[in-house]
């Protein structure tokens, strides 16, 4: 296998890091978003989330300037949301037989000049222990949009197995290329003063077959989507 495109990668990268640092327009664009700690627990009437949280250790490494970790399930139908709300975090947390909980990561980064910036999941998941059987990009339609691209992985540790949707949520673009992520990072730190940025992921329990659990995923993305760009720092979108 060629090493040498690799290579070059790594170096184009690298420079891209030393070029962020030095440009400089005086200080940087301080965007406004809404706090993530203001993200609803209940998502389109559908879903009932439970609020998580990061390890110390983990917040030192990850230098995050907002973030959100959450599980959520499907609201049993029967039940209804208005009383699943009134429920004990348990029963609230109610959900159809055969319908594991997906669980919900933003990171987000007021400015990534200074090296703090997200970690992609091609990196950290493996450093957990997790094997990629399948990568690929898809095109999903989502309220408001076209479609956006988004990354869909097949991932597996052991005996279990993920279905994971993630992407990058920069500026006003969905992104699902690491590189091109890094291109308009520059790019928007010459042209904007703004090196703001996300990363989304949702992670999917395959309990059947990664088939449903991706469309799973889906139904809950296009519900969470409303809620997820009123809590970003720009509204409109550019799919990538």
């Amino acid at each position: 296998m060629k090493v040498w495109p690799h290579v070059v990668a790594v170096l184009m990268l690298s420079s891209a890091w030393v070029s962020i640092e030095s440009l400089s327009h005086g200080d940087e664009i301080r965007v406004v978003k809404k706090p993530f700690a203001e993200f609803p627990l209940n998502v389109a009437g559908r879903w009932q989330g439970k609020e998580l949280t990061l390890d110390e250790k983990v917040l030192k490494v990850l230098r995050l300037s907002d973030y959100l970790m959450r599980v959520y399930v499907p609201v049993d139908e029967e039940k209804g949301l208005a009383d699943a709300e009134q429920d004990s975090a348990h029963r609230s947390m109610a959900h159809h037989p055969g319908h594991e909980p997906l669980w919900l990561y933003v990171g987000f980064y007021q400015s990534q000049r200074t090296g703090a910036t997200y970690h992609s999941p091609k990196n950290c998941l493996p450093g957990a222990g997790w094997q990629f059987v399948r990568s690929e990009y898809v095109k999903v339609p989502l309220p408001g949009t076209s479609g956006v691209t988004i990354n869909k992985v097949l991932i597996q540790k052991g005996l279990d197995r993920q279905m994971i949707l993630y992407w990058y949520q920069d500026r006003g673009r969905i992104i699902a290329s690491e590189y091109w992520a890094k291109g308009y990072l520059i790019w928007d730190a010459m042209t904007k003063n703004r090196t703001d940025g996300s990363l989304v992921r949702i992670s999917i329990p395959v309990v059947h077959s990664p088939h449903e659990a991706y469309q799973e995923g889906l139904r809950f993305l296009q519900d969470l989507w409303p809620a997820l760009l009123d809590s970003m720092p720009d509204h409109s979108i550019q799919s990538l």
